[in-house]
Parts: structure tokens; C-alpha cells; sequence
């Protein structure tokens, strides 16, 4: 990997996920908590690993601790920087239509390396495991939100703002400026749901009638872009044509021809117990 990867966490020392995995992958990252929860991530995680904010509880959400990563990547002279929320399990690789566990440097570094090939991606970043079940699917989208693992250019005029919905606020920033962004379905993030863990926005966002008043304060600042309506049983924001209305086509840097798709061979690393991956193993010829 080439750029500098956040996880941003609040009180969730005894499970953040995200910090976990990428641990066990020996990806390197920076865990970023507030300074009252400083020793309680230390109890669990590296303290070479802890990075400590220099404000806490400031009731905004993640957004000052997003905004602190982005000019600590960009005043060590980066070009760009990961961030990813805490409660991400596993990065898998979707190959013949299969979900395989896999190596996070490997995915993320092979991110990096197609979006250095364009000069207008502003924020790129991989797609949901629970969104990519299709059999025939394109290996990654364009102009499209882009969700809890974003790579983001760090010369961009835009910050994270306001309170809620910031992923999807910060895409359509970058996108209404005439910029590209990047969703990626080869390589997905295996992430809980909202709301199912402790910590994080749970309690201090999502608590009572927060998702209305997340839908709805998107809604105030994009309006006629963005709409409130009930989805998935609760209220949700939705974008005005299901962002279509973005058209910007990606523009190679100059010199350099489009990527050809990377040539990846699975090795097994430990013995397959899903039946349904066993069947599909058993029709490429080899054994378990």
C-alpha cells in the first residue's frame, strides 16, 4: 500500500472489527480515538497502532475525527488516504461469482494502483459483501456513492460536513464538482449493519428518531437531489435517479493505456466447509 489507512473508532476498544482483521492480515493502519478512550484501546490493540485526537465529545459524529485524518495524511505529504469505519469483519475477493476471503494489503493496494491510473477519481473505495451476490456483475462502478472504505484524494477543496449521511454528502460534493467516483465490486468489504453494534453512531446519531433526522438533513442540504422516503422498513435518504444524473466519464492519465483485469490464483489456506463452495472448488479439479 501506498497511502496512509485511518480506522476511526468511539467506544468500541473490546470489538472494533476493522482494527482487528487488518491486524491479522499485517496490513498497516493508524486507529484513531478520542484521548478519554485512549487506554482502553491500548488494553486491546498496539499502542504503535493508536493514534489519540486532540479533541473529544464534541457531539458531531465522526466527522471532526474524518476531517483530523484528512490533513494528517495531507501534511505528511501524502496523495491520498484510507478511512475506514470500525465494524468491518473481513475484505473478500469476488472471483466466478464467489466471495473468497482475502489478504486486505492485496485488495487494497491493487485499489490504489487502478485509481493512480486516473487523473479524476476523487474517492474510490469497495463495495458491501451483502451488495455483490449477483452471478455476472462489473468489477466496479462509476459515479456512485461510496460507502465505510473510501480512498480519498487529499488536494480536493471538499471536507466532511454537517452530521449525518457524511459518506454519502462527501460523494456528492466531489460529483457535483465534476469529478469521478469509483465503487469497487472486485475486491468487497464484509461489514455489520448500522445499528447492530455498540458504540460508534449507535448511540449518539441513530438513537430515537435519528434516522429521519439523518434522511432529512441530507435532504435540506441537496435538495431536489435528495428525497426521504421509508425503505427497508425505516426512513431512508434516495438520490434523484438513482445518481444517474452524474454522467463525468473517467480520464486516463496521459500515456498509459487501460488496465488490463489482474491475473490472481487462489491458494487454499485452510479446509473449505461451506457446501456450496465446496461445489463450486470441486469443478475447477482440485481437492480439498
Amino acid at each position: 500500500m501506498r497511502y496512509p489507512l485511518y480506522v476511526i473508532s468511539k467506544g468500541r476498544a473490546d470489538c472494533c472489527l476493522t482494527a482487528r482483521f487488518l491486524l491479522k492480515d499485517q496490513t498497516p493502519f493508524a486507529l484513531v480515538v478520542e484521548p478519554q478512550e485512549a487506554e482502553l484501546y491500548a488494553a486491546h490493540f498496539p499502542d504503535t497502532r493508536i493514534s489519540v485526537l486532540p479533541f473529544s465529545n464534541l457531539g458531531q459524529g465522526s466527522i471532526p475525527a474524518r476531517n483530523w485524518c484528512w490533513e494528517h495524511a495531507k501534511a505528511n505529504g501524502h496523495e491520498r488516504h484510507w478511512i475506514l469505519d470500525d465494524n468491518i469483519r473481513q475484505i473478500a475477493h469476488r472471483y466466478q461469482g464467489k466471495r473468497i476471503p482475502c489478504n486486505a494489503d492485496l485488495a487494497l493496494s491493487q485499489t490504489e494502483n487502478f485509481v493512480d491510473r486516473y487523473e479524476n477519481i476523487a474517492v474510490a473505495g469497495l463495495n458491501y459483501f451483502m451488495f455483490a451476490s449477483q452471478a455476472i456483475m462489473k468489477p466496479f462502478m462509476v459515479n456512485v456513492h461510496v460507502y465505510s472504505c473510501l480512498l480519498i484524494r487529499n488536494d480536493l477543496p471538499y471536507r466532511w460536513r454537517g452530521r449525518y449521511n457524511e459518506d454519502t454528502d462527501l460523494c456528492l460534493q466531489v460529483l457535483a464538482g465534476g469529478w469521478c467516483t469509483v465503487l469497487v465490486s472486485a475486491f468487497l468489504i464484509q461489514k455489520v449493519a448500522t445499528m447492530k453494534m455498540k458504540g460508534g453512531n449507535t448511540d449518539e446519531l441513530y438513537a430515537g428518531d435519528g434516522r429521519v433526522r439523518m434522511a432529512r438533513s441530507l435532504e435540506r442540504m441537496w435538495p431536489g437531489v435528495v428525497t426521504t422516503r421509508r425503505r427497508w422498513g425505516r426512513a431512508q435518504h434516495s438520490i434523484k435517479n438513482a445518481w444517474k444524473h452524474f454522467t463525468t466519464p473517467l480520464k486516463l492519465k496521459e500515456g498509459l493505456a487501460a488496465p488490463e483485469p489482474p491475473r490472481m490464483a487462489l491458494r487454499q489456506k485452510r479446509r473449505i466447509e461451506d457446501r456450496g463452495l465446496l461445489r463450486w472448488y470441486a469443478t475447477t479439479g482440485r481437492t480439498t
